[in-house]
C-alpha cells in the first residue's frame, strides 16, 4: 500500500501540539473499494430490515399481547355491566336478533334510527377481542401510555366504542370522545337505552371514567335530519338535562372546525397521537368518494379531498395524525383474523388475532437476530480490512 508523508502545520521548528500529527509520521492511504463495498452492503441490509419491519411486522411493542388481553377482559366486563343496566331499566335481549344475549343489539327501527345497518356486523363487533385489535392498532399508530387520542363515534357501533375505550384504559391512554347519539339499525338506537345511557352506566360502574368532550345529535347534517321529529326532540332533551357540551352545525367545514377546536381545547398542551373513527358519521368521514379508498384499520391516508368535503378523519390526516378507521366490519374481521358473526362470542384472549401477534413477535425476533449477526459480520470484515499490511 502506498504512503504519503504528513507534516505539521504552524511555524517551522514549533513542537506540534496534540491536535497535530508528529513530524514525519507515515499514514496509510484511503483504504479504497473493499471498505466501500462493506459499507454499501451494511447500508443495504439496514434498508431491507427497515422495510421488512414496516411492511410485515408492524408494532412489536414490549408487552403488547398482555395489553391486548387486558383490553379484551375490560370489554367483557363493560358488556356485562351494560347487560345489567339494561335489565334494571326493564329491557331484555331478543334472542331472535341478539343471539348471544348481550343486551347491546338495538332495534330494527326507532325514532332515533339514522340509517340502515347490518345486523351481523353489529353482532360481530361485540366480540371482546375487538378491544385487543384496538390495542394493536393504537400501538402500530405510535400511541403509548400517557398519550392522548381523539375518538369520533356514532351510536351505530356500541361494540366498537367499547373496544376503543377498553384499549385506551388498558394502555393508560386518555381518550377525548365526541359522540353522536343517533344510530343505524341494530346499533344503540333504542330510545330507552341509547349510547348516552350506556356511557352513564359505564361511568357509574367505574369502568370508563372519562366524560365526553362533546355530544351531538348525529344523523343527517349532524342535526338528526333523517330521524323522526320525536326522536330529535328526545335526544335534545337528554343532552340539555345532562349539561354536556353540544352544538348543531349542518355545514360540514364549520362542523369539522368546531370539532377540532373542542378536541384541541380538551387536549390542552398534550398532542393528539391518533384519531379513531367509529361508524359512518358524515362529520367524521366527510362526503367525498375518497373515503371509499380508506382501508379499515390503521390507514395511511395520502390523498385528501377538497377542504369543503373533508370530514374530521381527513382533517386529522392532513395534520399528520394517524387514523384508525373502524368501519367496514367484514373487512376488519377478515384482515385481522376475527370471526364473522360468532356464536357464542369468543372468550377474551382467544382467537387467530393473538396467534398472529405471537407469530409476528417471533418473526421480528428472528429477523432482528439475523440482522445483528450480519452487522457484526460486516463490522468484523471492516476491522480486518482496516489492518495495515504486515511488515
Amino acid at each position: 500500500m502506498g504512503k504519503i508523508r504528513i507534516f505539521p502545520f504552524g511555524r517551522p521548528g514549533r513542537r506540534p501540539g496534540r491536535l497535530f500529527p508528529p513530524r514525519g509520521v507515515d499514514y496509510p492511504r484511503d483504504p479504497g473499494p473493499p471498505h466501500r463495498k462493506t459499507l454499501y452492503a451494511a447500508a443495504l441490509l439496514s434498508l431491507i430490515f427497515y422495510a421488512a419491519d414496516r411492511a410485515a411486522l408492524p408494532s412489536s411493542a414490549p408487552g403488547s399481547e398482555k395489553a391486548m388481553r387486558k383490553a379484551a377482559e375490560i370489554m367483557a366486563d363493560a358488556t356485562r355491566a351494560l347487560q345489567e343496566c339494561r335489565t334494571r331499566r326493564g329491557g331484555s335481549p331478543d334472542p331472535r336478533f341478539d343471539i348471544n344475549r348481550t343486551g347491546l343489539i338495538g332495534l330494527e327501527t326507532s325514532s332515533i334510527t339514522s340509517s340502515l345497518g347490518q345486523l351481523e356486523a353489529k353482532r360481530t363487533t361485540l366480540n371482546p377481542n375487538f378491544a385487543a385489535l384496538a390495542v394493536r392498532l393504537l400501538l402500530e399508530a405510535g400511541a403509548r401510555p400517557g398519550d392522548t387520542i381523539a375518538v369520533g363515534a356514532s351510536g351505530s357501533f356500541p361494540g366498537l366504542i367499547l373496544a376503543a375505550l377498553s384499549a385506551a384504559r388498558a394502555l393508560e391512554i386518555r381518550p377525548l370522545v365526541i359522540s353522536s347519539l343517533g344510530a343505524s339499525q341494530w346499533g344503540a338506537n333504542d330510545p330507552a337505552f341509547h349510547w348516552f345511557h350506556m356511557a352513564d352506566c359505564l361511568r357509574a360502574a367505574g369502568i370508563f371514567p372519562w366524560p365526553p368532550a362533546a355530544v351531538t345529535l348525529g344523523g343527517g347534517g349532524d342535526i338528526g335530519e333523517d330521524m323522526a321529529p320525536e326522536g330529535r326532540a328526545l335526544l335534545r332533551e337528554t343532552i340539555r338535562r345532562s349539561g354536556r357540551l353540544t352544538f348543531e352545525e349542518p355545514d360540514l367545514p364549520a362542523n369539522v372546525s368546531r370539532r377540532m377546536q373542542i378536541l384541541e381545547a380538551a387536549a390542552g398542551d398534550a398532542p393528539i397521537r391518533a384519531f379513531v373513527n367509529i361508524g359512518g358519521a358524515v362529520a367524521n368521514m366527510g362526503d367525498d368518494a375518497e373515503i371509499l379508498h380508506v382501508r379499515p384499520g390503521l390507514s395511511r391516508i395520502r390523498r385528501l379531498p377538497a377542504l369543503e368535503r373533508r370530514g374530521l378523519l381527513f382533517a386529522m390526516a392532513a395534520r399528520g395524525i394517524p387514523v384508525l378507521h373502524l368501519l367496514y366490519v367484514r373487512g376488519l374481521a377478515q384482515r385481522y383474523g376475527l370471526p364473522w358473526d360468532p356464536s357464542p362470542l369468543p372468550r377474551p384472549g382467544e382467537g387467530d388475532l393473538f396467534h398472529r401477534t405471537r407469530r409476528r413477535h417471533r418473526l421480528f425476533t428472528i429477523l432482528a437476530l439475523v440482522y445483528l449477526a450480519a452487522m457484526a459480520g460486516a463490522a468484523a470484515h471492516f476491522r480486518l480490512a482496516s489492518r495495515p499490511p504486515a511488515g
